[in-house]
Parts: structure tokens; sequence; C-alpha cells
């Protein structure tokens, strides 16, 4: 018999990784009661794998969270170590930031913000089960044998749901290396009906960086002016520092090659399909044998840690075998490793068994969000989290909180994952969505800061900033298209340090449409704005505004279909003409919209044509 806690809550999350930390403060902000509950508090915001947030698409979601009223943005600017904006070079659509992390300061300062946050309670405890009565969530048994009350509960369980590590031959069962697996909580879940499946991550080893060679590596130094995060911050906090590049060569190959039998990769021990865009160094030996050699970046984990991560060495090799192959790269050949490679193996829920809200189908108010429902890395756990979060809150007033593919790649990630389900590991890439010349960086704010503010997330300094920023930038686009410059001979002097020839009278505008120009030089003789953010939007509107527009006319065109809802007690198999596999797969996924359902994988626009008609005749019923 389990003791029932004095004290219900609006909210409770379960796990505090980077989902359970958005989580928990988006429902505590909103002002719910809002309780948080963790294996170890010492490890909230653990850094598992690589200590970094960001990369490609990863650092849009994480700039989305921020202009929502998330924290990781603001979390990594003040504990970044290097700050890198990737694909500079290339079109602001697929330009994304990231940033090294001290991971003990990100650790910390993330758990001194939930500490402070006025209606979240943090608790240790082993989540062993979650009571349900008539399809409804009550809350949740820990494993010292209290009850906490709750109608909402967020699953944000990482790897640790059933977790077991894999170092060659050496098997255990752990969430992350060294801590407990929740075997209790899978269990319950089966109990309940959920159906669990297995998938299969890595990480490197740790290297001291006392026994590296330094000095015969290619060094990787951040951006010399640092782009943060947060659209509140504008500089780093702590001493920037490098990153290393070495290689991996045919020892290295040959190593690993006469010892692919004692991999439990290869050896068909483990089970769980793992990540096909960050594969272990046995699988990219395995898999591209022609290569010489695989890149490895040399990543510190601390100002004041001598562990250094290697990114793209990840194995589940035995730990003799890391030790030769390791000390076989260049700089590497002294190395002593202060932990092990390992892979670890861990349970999911197909995504399908969620309704866009990330509330599951099955239980009303259970709420799943990060690894749980197939997906890898930081940030799109983060992304999920919150959106579980911001959902929980409003589906007290029958409210909820869905954001469309063409507003945000959080929104193309919760599509594609409850519309589609997961085959492997699910990570965002810009190529994932069909509007990425809309979904940049630089124009999360204007995208999204609208949301967070009639969610209380936002505060009204900061809305009241962007509102004039907002307004600056209509201001200065109008201004541009009203001056008109002539080709006279002052004109022409004043470009032709600029390699730029006037033949016609042209505004600033489209002056400022051609590639040559850039808007600090338009700004140095016809003056501007002087706020950056507000000028890189001015020259990306400029430059970019044929490309905006036809997205913006292909987002009309779907929007006829995409926002259509399809009503929740609907009976597919009454639909005239309708296939049986298509009655199966909707009824399965229980597509909120037109749009949603135009996406499963299979289905025909024959088929989307007669669930449109038959949704329009039954209004026509209803009304007459």
């Amino acid at each position: 018999m389990n003791l029932v806690y004095d004290k219900s809550y609006d909210v409770i999350v379960v796990g505090a990784g980077h989902a359970g930390c958005e989580a928990a403060l988006a429902a505590a902000r909103m002002g719910a009661k809002t309780l948080l509950i963790t294996i170890y508090v010492e490890t909230i915001a653990q850094m598992s794998c690589n200590p970094a947030i960001g990369g490609l698409a990863k650092g849009n979601i994480v700039k989305e969270l921020d202009a929502l009223g998330g924290e990781m943005a603001k979390n990594i600017d003040d504990t970044g170590i290097q700050f890198k904006v990737l694909n500079k070079k290339k079109g602001p659509a697929v330009r994304s930031s990231r940033a090294q992390a001290d991971k003990k300061l990100y650790r910390e300062r993330m758990i001194s913000v939930l500490m402070d946050e006025q209606n979240l309670d943090v608790k240790q405890g082993v989540a062993t089960d979650i009571l349900v009565e008539n399809g409804e969530v009550q809350g949740v048994v820990v494993d010292y044998g209290l009850f906490f009350k709750s109608k909402k509960v967020i699953l944000t369980t990482g790897t640790f749901l059933n977790g077991l590590i894999h170092i060659g031959d050496k098997r255990y069962p752990a969430g992350r290396a060294n801590e407990f697996a929740s075997v209790d909580l899978a269990e319950a879940l089966k109990r309940i009906g959920f159906t669990l499946e297995r998938l299969k991550t890595g990480t490197p080893a740790r290297l001291d960086a006392a026994t590296i060679n330094f000095s015969v590596l290619e060094e990787q130094p951040g951006d010399k002016e640092p782009k943060m995060f947060s659209f509140e911050n504008d500089s780093p906090k702590l001493p920037q520092i490098s990153c290393y590049i070495t290689y991996t060569n045919e020892k290295t190959h040959q190593i690993i090659k006469e010892n692919m039998h004692r991999s439990p990769l290869y050896a068909g021990v483990i089970k769980g399909i793992g990540p096909r865009y960050c594969p272990s160094i046995e699988d990219k030996v395995k898999k591209f044998p022609d290569k010489t050699r695989h890149q490895i970046f040399l990543e510190p984990e601390g100002l004041d840690s001598r562990e250094i991560y290697a990114n793209g060495f990840s194995s589940s090799l035995p730990i003799d075998v890391q030790i030769s192959m390791y000390r076989s790269v260049k700089g590497l050949e002294k190395v002593e490793l202060i932990r092990p490679a390992y892979a670890i193996e861990y349970d999911f829920v197909q995504p399908t068994e969620l309704y866009p809200t990330l509330e599951t189908k099955k239980v009303k108010g259970l709420y799943f969000a990060g690894q749980i429902n197939g997906t890898t890395g930081y940030e799109e756990a983060a992304g999920q989290g919150f959106v579980a979060a911001v959902n929980a809150v409003l589906s007290y007033d029958n409210r909820d909180f869905i954001l469309r593919r063409d507003e945000s790649y959080i929104g193309v990630m919760i599509d594609d994952l409850v519309t589609k389900g997961v085959d492997e590991p699910y990570r965002v890439f810009h190529s994932r969505s069909e509007y990425r010349l809309l979904l940049r960086e630089d124009n999360a704010e204007y995208r999204l800061l609208e949301h967070g503010y009639k969610l209380g997330l936002i505060k009204e300094s900061r809305y009241k900033r962007f509102l004039s920023e907002k307004k600056m930038l209509e201001e200065e686009i109008d201004r541009l298209k009203s001056i008109k410059v002539r080709p006279d001979k002052e004109t022409q002097s004043l470009l032709e340090k600029y390699n730029v020839k006037l033949t016609n009278p042209v505004t600033l505008y489209d002056l400022l449409k051609r590639p040559e120009v850039d808007y600090k030089m338009i700004r140095k003789f016809w003056g501007g704005v002087e706020n950056e953010r507000v000028a890189e939007q001015v020259e990306i509107t400029a430059k970019y505004e044929g490309y905006i527009k036809k997205q913006l006319l292909e987002v009309e065109r779907f929007s006829k279909i995409e926002d259509v809802r399809i009503p929740d007690d609907i009976d597919y198999s009454k639909i005239k003409g309708f296939r049986r596999e298509f009655v199966e797969k909707f009824t399965k996924i229980k597509p909120k919209t037109l749009g949603q359902a135009s996406r499963i994988p299979g289905v025909t626009p024959a088929a989307i044509s007669l669930l449109h008609i038959y949704i329009e005749d039954e209004k026509r019923k209803r009304n007459i």
C-alpha cells in the first residue's frame, strides 16, 4: 500500500533531462503547481553524450524555444565556451548555431533555475508506477512508497527506460553509466497497454587532456564575433576556447576489423536500432570500407575539466580494443581513457500512439516527451518537453497548443513523429522542412514570440522590445523603398569601390537585392538602423523576397486543407469508397486535421479528397 503525499499537483514531470527541464519550467511558469521527479538531483540537465547544444536544424529548435519562453538558449549562452554558426557561407535557410558547453556549469545553472522556480517542487526518486483509473492518469508512485497525485503526467525517460549498457561482452542495466535503469516503470507501461520497442545509441570515451598531443592536431577556434542563442543576450559570459580535429587511419580500421566479432552490435547481442546519422566507429568501418579515415572532433567538457569528448568515435567494443584503437590515432598515441565508450539500448513507444499535443491516445492526461518517443538529441527532447507541458496546462481549460509545419521546426518534428512513427532514432534536419526558408534561426521571434507572450512565458519588457524592433523593420523597409538613387557621377564613384554598376535609377531596396551589395554599405552611404538584429532582417527580407513570397503562397495553398479539423468522433468505415487500409490507418493514427492525414504514409490524394467531402457533408447535415 502506497502512502499518499499530502499535496496534489497540476502537473508531474518524470525525468529531469533536457525534455523534463523544459517541461517542468514551462508548466510552473504558466502557473501550474508542478512536481519534477528525478533519479538524481545532481545529474539534472546532464549532457549524457556530447557537451554541446545546437547544430544543423537543432540550433533552430533552440532559438524557437527561446522565442516561446524556454530556457535552453539562456542556459547555453551563460555556460558556453565556444560558439559557432554552421553553414555560414550558405544561405540563411540552412545556417545553424552550435555551442560547446562547460558541462558542469550547464548542469549547475539549470539546477539553480529549477530550484528557484516558484511553482515547482523538485524531488529525488525513481518512478515505479503510473496509476490509471477509467482511462485517466491519477499520479505517480516512486520507489520509496509515496504516491504523488496529479491528473497530468509527463514522462521524459530518456535512455533510462529498461536501459542496458554494452561494453564488449560486459552488460549491465543502467540509464547512463553507473545510474539506475527504470525497469519497474517500463513494466508499468506494458501493464497499461503500451507496446515497447528498442532503440540504441552510444557515446565515445572521455579522454584525459593531459595525455593528448594537441600540437600535432588541427585547431578549431570558435567564431571571432560569437552569436548567442537567446535573442536577449549579446555576448558570452565565459572565456572561449578551441576544439581540435584528428582522424582515424588504416591502422585504426585494421584494429576494429580484427575485433568486429567482439562488438555486441555485430555479434547480434544488441537488438535496438541505432541512429543513422551518428553511427559508431565500427559501423562506419563496416559500412564505408573504402574510406581510409574518419574525422574526430576533440571537444573539451569544461574550462576546469581535463575530460575531452571524442566526437565521432563512439563504440561498444571491449575496453582493450578501445585503448588500442584510440592510441592508433594521431595525437592520441599516449592517451589515457578516463571513461570508456559504450552503447546503450532502451525502450521507447511508437509516437503514433500520441496526439499532436503529445498526449497519449490510451491514457487521458498522460504525455510523452523526448527519447521515449523515438527521438535523439537534447534539442529535440527539449522542444517536445515544452510542447507537452504547455498542452498539459492548457488541457485544464480544454485548449491545446499545436505548432504548424510552416511556423517551426518543433512543429515539423512533432508532426513527423505522430503521423509517421519512427524506424530509427529521429533527429531533425533542415531537409525535413518543406518551408525551411521561412523557418530560419534569425526570424524565430517573428514566428513564435506572439505565442510565447500569449502563454504568459514572455515578459512584457521583452515583448515591447520585440514590437519596437518589428516596427523599426517595417519603417526601414518602407524608407528603402521610397529612396531612389540615380546613376550620376557622385553615386557612381561611391559604388565603383564595391564593383557595383548602376545604369538606371533604382530604389535602395532593389539595390540591396543585388548579391554584391549588403546592408552595411547601404547604411554607410544612405543611413539606416544600427540595431544589428533588425539590420539582418532588412537584408534577408530584401535579398530573398521572391523566394519567401513563393513559400508563403505554398503555405496559403496548402492551408486550405492543412487546418481543416477532423471530428474526434468520426467513423472512417462510413466513408464511401474508402479502402480498408485507409480506415485502419486513420483509425490508428487519429489525425487531427486533413493536413496531418495527408502526410500519413501510403495515403493518396484521392483518399484525402473523399475524407474532405465526407467532413463537409457531415457539417452541412448538422447545420440543417
